[in-house]
Parts: structure tokens; C-alpha cells; sequence
């Protein structure tokens, strides 16, 4: 590498680095405003811990966020080197755009990875045992802090409504029983148990329209599921590591969402390089381009909402792969090279596209 490519490098990384900073702060600090739940980890494994799970809970929505605040730090920092005239001598030594962004698209392919392998996965094996995300809350599709799971055992059927549950499922906290047809309509118990063949509550409420409620002790209800069934519907992919997830659809997923689900986010997983060299392209696209006036306000502008409908659209996109609707290698992948085609197009027209 040359002296050109690390003062290149410098310059973006700083801003880069501040702005993805600033959003983890800002990030962190909405997380910590969630009190229910950072009072319900304090109460299971301490006050140090809940902080530990806001911090990697703010690590996991920064990640997310990567391609909108790559974006604007490459934006800040392609404006420094021209605000300090180091890009209009770079240009005018002979040496291309594409040569100047050589090195940050290495650098930033190297960093991705790391992110997605190893801040992904440390964050996710964190988050998941002190406080796992319940199916489809991710999905926005339930209230946080519900889970519903509707079971069937010996011609009964009946739906749970727990708080929360320990990793895997085969616990449930603050549970609430609704079953029709014969046996008790309404069952409370603070914790249910899954065991074999049947749930068992080691204490219980027992409510129905006909008599005051009633203490039970050691209450079972048969159910159908197996723990790993269980583990299967309770696991949401936001938990899974991207090491997880390949050993899972390795062995193979019967349910077809599940599998849509999880394809999509190793997939997701695995663009990450792609997606951030697209807000890259698009940075040097918008920002490095020669200008007669010093105002970079418009270009600035531009780049940073196109940024922003890149990730609107790669979330759209995670979603409608993440149901099936879209083939998850395509809604992953897809997003990622609209970015870097976009990118490229801008630079070819201006740089090399006019006489």
C-alpha cells in the first residue's frame, strides 16, 4: 500500500469510525430506556449483566445500521479530503478515482466479515442468553414481551402465553393457559415445564366461571411437541449465529418458513461485505467528483437519502425473504449489488463519461 492509499484510508476510517460511534451511543441509550426489560434481567442475573445486554443489544441494531452511517462517514470523510485539498492533489498526480477507492473497498470487505463472524456472533451469543428475542417480535408480528404458542396433547387443544422463556423453550415464565372445550378453561402459573409428553406447572391458578379460583400443585397437560420442536418454534434467527445457522440448514428444516428465515439471514449475513462496499461507491460516487464551486451540500444530500432508500429497500427486502415471498438469496444479494451498480454507474458518468 502506498502513502496515498493510507491517508485515503485515515481519513475514512476516522469518520467512519466516529459516526458508527455516535449511533451506538444513540442506539445504547434508547435500548436503556427499556426499563420492564432491563428490570427483568437485573432481577436474573444482576445489574452488570442488564448493562452488558443493552450494550450488545446496541451492537446488534448498529450492525443493522451499517449501511447508513458507512454512508454518511465516508461522505464526512471524503469532504475532509477535499476540505484540506488532499483529494484535488491526489486527482491531479495522475492518479484515477478507482485506484484512490481501491483500499477502502479492501479494508472495508476485511472489516465486514470480521463484523458479520465475529461482532454478530459475539453480540448474538450474549443477547441470547440473557435475554432471547421472542418468535416474531423481530417480525413486529406479536407485543414485545409476548409469546404465544398454540399446542395439542391426548385430543386437547389449548394456546400458552408466557413472558419469557429460557433458552431453547423448555421453560416458560408467567404463564397463562386458555383452552377450551372440557377441563379447566384458565390456567396461571408462574412457571410451566416442559418435560416429556407433557408441560408441567409446579404450582397453578385455576380459573372457570363456576368457582372461586383454586390452588394446583404439580399440574400437568399433555402436549404433542418434543423439546426440539419447541427449541425449533421458540428460536427466532435474530439469536442464531451466522455458525448456527449453517449447522441448522445443514441437517436440514422441515417448516418452510423457518427455513426461508434462517436461509435469509446467513445469507443476510454473508452480503454484508457487498452492502457496505455499495454505500461506499455511492459515498465516493456522490462526494469525490470534481466540482467548480466548494459546496458539497446537494451532493451530500443526495448520496445520504439514496443511502437511506438503499436500506430501506434491503430491509423490505430481508422481510420478503424472510416469509418466503422472495427467494432469500435473491432479497439478500440483490439489495447489496443494486448499491454497488448504482455506485459505479455514478462514478463512470462523472469521471469517465464526460469530455
Amino acid at each position: 500500500m502506498t502513502r496515498i492509499d493510507w491517508l485515503v484510508l485515515k481519513r475514512l476510517g476516522s469518520r467512519i469510525g466516529a459516526t458508527v460511534f455516535i449511533f451506538y451511543g444513540l442506539i445504547a441509550l434508547v435500548e436503556s430506556l427499556d426499563a420492564w426489560r432491563f428490570t427483568v434481567v437485573s432481577e436474573q442475573a444482576g445489574t452488570f449483566m442488564a448493562m452488558v445486554m443493552v450494550a450488545m443489544s446496541a451492537v446488534r441494531w448498529t450492525i443493522k445500521t451499517l449501511p447508513v452511517t458507512v454512508l454518511m462517514g465516508a461522505i464526512l470523510g471524503l469532504a475532509d479530503l477535499k476540505a484540506r485539498h488532499e483529494l484535488t492533489v491526489i486527482k491531479a498526480s495522475g492518479i484515477s478515482i478507482w485506484r484512490a477507492v481501491r483500499a477502502p473497498t479492501i479494508a472495508m470487505v476485511l472489516i465486514s466479515f470480521v463484523i458479520a463472524l465475529g461482532a454478530e456472533t459475539a453480540s448474538t451469543e450474549i443477547n441470547r442468553g440473557l435475554y432471547p428475542t421472542p418468535p416474531g417480535q423481530a417480525a413486529l408480528l406479536t407485543p414485545p414481551g409476548e409469546i404465544w404458542i398454540e399446542q395439542e396433547g391426548d385430543g386437547q387443544r389449548y394456546v400458552l402465553l408466557a413472558r419469557s422463556m429460557s433458552p431453547g423453550g423448555t421453560e416458560l415464565t408467567d404463564v397463562t393457559l386458555f383452552r377450551s372445550g372440557d377441563g379447566i378453561p384458565r390456567l396461571e402459573a408462574p412457571t410451566a415445564i416442559l418435560e416429556s409428553g407433557h408441560w408441567r406447572m409446579p404450582q397453578a391458578t385455576a380459573r372457570t366461571p363456576e368457582a372461586p379460583p383454586r390452588v394446583l400443585y404439580d399440574y400437568q397437560v399433555p402436549t404433542d411437541s418434543t423439546p426440539q420442536e419447541i427449541s425449533l418454534k421458540l428460536a427466532s434467527t435474530e439469536d442464531m449465529t451466522f455458525f448456527d445457522l449453517a449447522e441448522l440448514l445443514q441437517t436440514g428444516v422441515a417448516d418452510p418458513l423457518v427455513r426461508a428465515a434462517a436461509t435469509m439471514r446467513l445469507f443476510k449475513l454473508l452480503s454484508l461485505p457487498l452492502v457496505l462496499c455499495g454505500s461506499l461507491f455511492i459515498a465516493f460516487a456522490f462526494t469525490a467528483g470534481y466540482r467548480r464551486d466548494t459546496s458539497l451540500g446537494p451532493a451530500v444530500l443526495y448520496g445520504i437519502v439514496l443511502g437511506f432508500v438503499v436500506f430501506v429497500i434491503t430491509e423490505m427486502a430481508d422481510r420478503a425473504g424472510s416469509t418466503g415471498v422472495l427467494d432469500p438469496t435473491f432479497a439478500a444479494v440483490g439489495p447489496a449489488l443494486v448499491a454497488i451498480v448504482i455506485g459505479v454507474t455514478v462514478l463512470l458518468h462523472k469521471e469517465d463519461g464526460r469530455t
